[in-house]
Parts: C-alpha cells; structure tokens; sequence
C-alpha cells in the first residue's frame, strides 16, 4: 500500500464489535457524524471510549460496505468527561460498572482517571467504595497503561497481545526497558516468542551480535530446540558447533560464554560413555532424581507375597486359561521386586498378566492403583482389567501455578497411598511426568510399568523405556508368544511381521487389514476421503468422527495432514450456512469439525457429565466443535471424556484432527485406521514409525498406496536417536539429587 494514499483519522471509540485476542484483529465503531464508522485490523488491546488515532485507507468490503482499514493504530488515553465515562463504562476495569463510573466522573471530572491511578485514597472517600477497592481500581488501570504501552511496543515485531499480557505479568510495568537491554529474554519464558523475534528486536535496539547477553540466550535456545525433539542434553562439542553456527559468530567467543553458564549453573556438564554432555538444571536434576528413587525401590522393596505358585494356579483355574512360562514369571516377579517393566507386542497377553498380578495383589489385602497418560488409555485399561485407571496427570492431581506451569499436588510430602502403581503405555511418558510418578512414591511401593517398546518414544524428553531396559538394572520381562486368539488378526500377525522386519501380508482381503493400491497422490487422497465419508461407514458402520482415524506420517506435504485435514474437513463437514464458522488464523472451524489439542493449556476449564470439574487440555486430546458462540466469542468442544469452552484466544491451539500424524496418535486407538502409503523422507519413513502407526487399529485397518512404500519403511530400521542421561545415571554408584 502506497503511504501517500494513507489517511489519518482520530476519535473516541463507541464500541469494539469484535476482538481475536490471538492475532489481535480487531473491529471497533467510531462516531462519525450522525453514523459510525466501522474501522478494522490489527490494533492493541482497546476499549469503548478510548481516543484512537487511525491511520489507514478506506475499503470496500462485500458484505459489510465501507470499512476503514488500519494500518496503524495509537491510544490516547480519554481526557473528555463523556469519552472518560464511556471508557469506564466499557467493563475496561474490572468492579465499575455505569453507575460507579458515572459517579467518579461527577466527582473527578477531565481528571477521573489520573485520581484513579495515583490517588487512590481519594477515590476511597466516595461512598460505598472501600480502600482495598481503590487500590484495586488504581493497580488494574496502571497494568492497563502498561500492558497497552508493551502491547504497541511489540506489535510492531508481530508478538501477538496475549503474549504481551504474560510477558507483563512476569516482569512488570518496567518491562519495554528490560526488553529493549536484553530482548532475549522473551524466549526465556513460556510466551510463545521465538529466538528470531528476540534477535531481530535485539537488531532494532542495535545489540552486538556477540552480546553477552545473545550468546546465552542462542545457547539456551539449541538446547531448548533439542529439547522438543526428544533430547535431555547435548554433546558438549556438538552444542557449542551447532550453537557457533545459529549464532554466526567467533567459535572461541561462544566457548568462554559456555564456560560462564556451566560456572555459574545456568548449564550442567555431566559424562555419559566419558563423553561430556551439557543438560539445562532442570532436566539433569530430573533424570538424577528418577535414577536416585528407583535404586531406593528395588533396594527396599516391600514385603514379598508367598505362596505364588498356588496362586497363579488358582488364577488359572478360576479363569480357566493357562499361563504361558514368560507370563508367570512376570507376575512372580511383579508380586516379589520392588519394580518391573512387562513389554510386548499386541496379542502377547500383557493384559492377562497384569489381571493375574491385579487380583492376587488384592487377594493379599494390598492397594493397587492403575494409570496411563492419555485419558483413552486410561479408559481402554478400566474396561480391560474391571478396575478404575485415571490419567497420570488426574491420579498425582494436578494443579496450576501462577506461570501456568503443572504442579501436581501428590509428591514427596503426599505420596500417593497404594502397595503398588502400574501404569500403562509407559512408552509415552517423558522425563517431566516420570519424574514427578517417582516423587509421589513412597519407599516400599510397588512400580510395574506396561508397554511396548517397539513404539515410537515419547513426545517429551527422554528416553525413559528405552533407558530402563537397556540399563539391565531394572527386572524386565517380554512377552514375545502371539496367543491363538490374537493369531485370527491380521492386524496383530502384520505388525509382528512388520516389527520383526518381514514384509506385512498385502493381499488378504477378508480379515481386518486392506492394502488398496493406488498411483498417485491425488488417488491415493481421493480414496481416502471416500473411505472415510463413504465406504466404511457403510460396511461397518462407523462414525467418521468418532471410529475411522487417518494417520500421516507428517504434517506437510499433499499427503500430509494439513492438506488432508482440508480435504477430508470438505468431505465430512462441508460449509453450511446453518453451521456457525469461526477462523482462527489460517484454519476457519464449523460446528462439527473434529480437532485436536495442539498443545498443554493449563487455563481451558472443563467438566465432565457427572458434574466434575477441572482445569487443563492436553497435547493430543481429540473432541469434536459442537458448539461456536460469537457473541461470547467462544467454541465447546466435547472431548472424548470432558467437554471444555474455549474463548477465541485458547482456539489458536486447536487443530483439524480428521487426519494427524503417528507420533500424536501415541496411547490412543481407533476401530478404524487408514494410512497414506507414498514415498516420502526417510527419517519420517521407517518400521517403528509403521509399527507404532498399525497398531492404532483395534477392528480395521486400510493402508492406501505403493505397496513399495511399505517394503521401504518396513527395510529402513532407522531408530531415534535420543540423548538422554537416565541410563547413565542408573548405572553409577553414587547417583545423588
């Protein structure tokens, strides 16, 4: 846009139409004349009443005629008496309503708002208004000022306003002066800024590129990176290239910076293999923390059951089913060790080891608690074992602190009280929550941890399954006989051969798994749409959003989610008008859509139809939109165990979930799945990865493309390599915390 066609226009505000908290899109009124003129874009935070200075150019909008669109706007705070009690009116602080606005204005006139802010004692003489409202009044208008002063500030780099507002909670009103010495420290918390925004910011502000204060920051950021991608530390020769190379610097500059952090703590330096490894804190002191506690429960574990022998026998009777040698000795090692790991492949009966080991526990008067980390495998475990099994984060009882991180209220001073914990899918859980698992045990419990761990690893850091098997300090049993039930699977038969490196059997086409060939990648989309919209629901009578699941291995691509997500939203929720619509960003959501939580939020309220209540969503939750409401400007969505509201702000962090990729499918299974089977990059392309992805199904599976593909992925035996000290750990003698 031409800045010599831009216009200036000012005003006060008469109202804000509407408001994306996420992207701050905005659209207000101004008077003009006898009319309002609509005005709309980017803008800070604004309220009714507010003095705007507008600079822009007019358009014509289709449906909505003459808008002003802003480029640029500026807030002059009200000096008029109307402007003044039109602002206080809007609800822009919180406790003044119109008549305690119009009664401040009566009293303080044009000067309302400075004796708010910097008199609160005057304010108090006014009757019915106490002290501690006053104060109250004047602390929420100067957080105000100073979240619309940052909010200007750091629009300008494309920091979204609620970003600002977290930044202004964590470092207060003399936060514009602290970013603009060390705008690095926006990517230290959890606002959602990248080290990109920071650096380009720390540019404007004309900090040298070698800074103290950019080495650290570019530093913490790779390790910060590594982090999301499974790693709990770096090589230290290998952290100090990458972080030469982000950085753009002298080698030598970013050594002596490394060497500070490690003096000063900001950074660990530990050996694994007698190769140095660097740790953020937080990480090394959780993976010390988890070696420390399961050397204390397999030193003192508690006392042993007798008579096992006679107890598995009466299992066996009572259930009429015999044990095979591998599951016996796993539940004469669960009933005598202070901690076992049982791993195993579908239809190798960890379940029915785990009933056994259940009900002889409880036979002997012992307290046993289950769980798993997602809520579907929570449920999946209560309808397998008849027991009551609750999500990690439910059983240690989560709360939230001020910073929205988790504190789980079951820890160290509140141990969980049982004789034994077993959780389920134990290959999802990270470092973070097993950490906290091994805080609220006490000395002389129990642990059995259950999976599979041939599945893909955790989402989080670590690599805790992997790492306790391959220690060889803890009891691990694997089951490894498919039974005969099990066998009648082609489901449970290809994903042992798929695991075990043998082609899967393609051409079966009367049991549960389906190989439809297609050429293409526009066949092979179409096919799927038809598959899901169509085919299966007629043949089985599924529910495309509640039992069919498409599963991609990545996100990009036109058999990535993101297109098929497009492509299927079109096929099984079309745009109606009789569906209310919403667009966040890139994605415009209707009632109906199926979608996923693409990220912890520890805000979201939700209840559940029994009438509890909780806060909190979780990466991975899939629910369907069933309701979108614009004049409170917030959508339901009804998971598959709570249902939640979502302001406009939370819904940036929902996406589609007609297709998501395997690694978010982790703990979860569906009736139905299908797989986009077509050539792609081989580090998204190999048998874990195929594994993990057919053993989603419990009824049907349909993979549809290159029976190639699928030779590939099954040949690429490619595995993660994940950086972690949790083995190491184990291992030493003198593994303290």
């Amino acid at each position: 846009m031409n800045n010599d066609n831009l216009l200036q226009l000012e005003g006060a505000i008469e109202s804000v139409v509407f408001r994306n908290d996420e992207n701050g899109y905005t659209v207000i009124e101004l008077a003009d004349g006898d009319d309002y003129l609509t005005a709309v874009g980017i803008m800070p935070q604004v309220s009714s009443g507010d003095v705007v200075k507008l600079t822009g150019k007019y358009t014509n909008h289709p449906s909505y005629g003459r808008q002003f669109a802003v480029q640029i706007c500026e807030i002059s705070r009200p000096t008029e008496a109307a402007d003044i009690l039109r602002y206080l009116s809007s609800g822009a602080i919180k406790g003044i309503g119109t008549q305690t606005a119009q009664r401040l204005v009566k009293e303080f006139g044009e000067a309302t708002l400075d004796v708010l802010e910097n008199q609160p004692e005057r304010v108090a003489m006014l009757k019915g208004i106490s002290s501690q409202k006053a104060e109250d009044f004047s602390k929420q208008l100067k957080q105000n000022t100073g979240v619309r002063t940052l909010m200007l500030f750091l629009g300008e780099y494309g920091i979204s306003n609620t970003a600002s507002v977290k930044i202004f909670n964590a470092y207060g009103p003399s936060c514009v002066d602290l970013i603009k010495k060390n705008p690095y420290i926006l990517c230290q918390g959890d606002f959602g800024v990248s080290f990109e925004s920071a650096d380009f910011i720390a540019k404007k502000e004309k900090l040298e590129p070698d800074s103290n204060v950019r080495m650290r920051a570019g530093i913490i950021h790779i390790l910060h990176h590594n982090e999301r991608n499974g790693h709990t530390c770096l090589p230290k020769e290998k952290l100090l290239k990458v972080s030469t190379d982000f950085l753009g610097i002298d080698g030598e500059k970013v050594s002596e910076c490394m060497e500070e952090m490690l003096f000063d703590r900001s950074l660990i330096e530990d050996k694994i293999d007698d190769k140095k490894f660097v740790f953020p804190p937080n990480v090394h002191l959780c993976e010390m923390y988890i070696a420390s506690r399961i050397k204390m429960l397999l030193k003192f574990p508690s006392e042993k059951i007798k008579n096992i022998d006679k107890a598995i026998e009466k299992c066996e009777k009572e259930d009429g089913i015999e044990y095979a040698d591998l599951q016996k000795k796993a539940i004469t090692m669960a009933l005598t060790e202070g901690m076992l790991v049982l791993t195993g492949g579908p239809g190798t009966g960890k379940t029915t080891t785990l009933n056994a080991i259940i009900k002889i526990m409880k036979a002997n008067g012992k307290t046993v608690l289950l769980s798993a980390p997602t809520g579907r495998a929570a449920q999946r475990m209560s309808e397998l074992t008849g027991d009551e099994a609750k999500t990690l984060h439910r059983l240690l009882e989560v709360s939230w602190d001020k910073h929205d991180n988790p504190v789980f209220n079951k820890n160290e001073r509140n141990q969980l009280k049982c004789d034994a914990l077993i959780v389920d899918e134990v290959s999802m859980v990270d470092t973070f929550i097993m950490e906290s698992v091994m805080r609220a045990l006490s000395t002389g419990c129990r642990l059995i941890l259950v999976g599979d761990s041939d599945q893909l690893p955790s989402v989080g850091p670590g690599n805790v399954l992997g790492d306790l098997i391959e220690s060889g300090l803890i009891p691990v049993v694997r089951l490894n006989e498919i039974f005969r039930q099990a066998q009648q699977s082609l489901i449970v038969t290809n994903a042992h051969k798929i695991v075990n490196g043998e082609i899967p059997i393609l051409n079966s086409a009367d049991k549960d798994f389906f190989f439809l060939q297609r050429n293409n990648k526009s066949e092979v989309s179409a096919v799927i749409a038809d598959l899901c919209a169509n085919r299966l629901p007629k043949a089985y009578g599924y529910s495309p959003f509640e039992n069919i699941q498409v599963l991609a291995p990545s996100k990009k691509g036109e058999l990535g989610t993101a297109e098929l997500n497009h492509k299927l939203q079109a096929a099984l929720n079309p745009k109606d008008d009789d569906k209310a619509e919403i667009t966040i960003g890139s994605k415009t959501f209707r009632t109906g859509d199926k979608v996923m939580q693409i990220k912890n939020n520890y805000d979201i309220r939700w209840f559940r139809e029994n009438g509890e209540t909780g806060e909190g969503i979780f990466n991975g939750d899939i629910g369907i939109i069933t309701k979108i409401d614009r004049k409170t400007k917030s959508l339901v969505v009804k998971f598959f165990d709570k249902i939640a509201r979502y302001t406009f702000e939370f819904a940036g962090d929902l996406d589609f979930a007609y297709a998501i990729t395997v690694h978010k499918s982790q703990g979860n299974e569906f009736d139905a799945v299908i797989i986009p089977m077509f050539s792609g990059p081989p580090q998204l392309y190999y048998r874990n990865l195929l594994y993990t992805a057919v053993t989603r199904a419990k009824k049907t599976l349909v993979l549809v493309g290159n029976p190639s593909t699928v030779e590939y992925m099954v040949n690429n035996n490619r595995r993660t390599k994940r950086y972690s000290g949790l083995k190491e750990f184990l291992l030493r003698d003198d593994t303290l915390y």
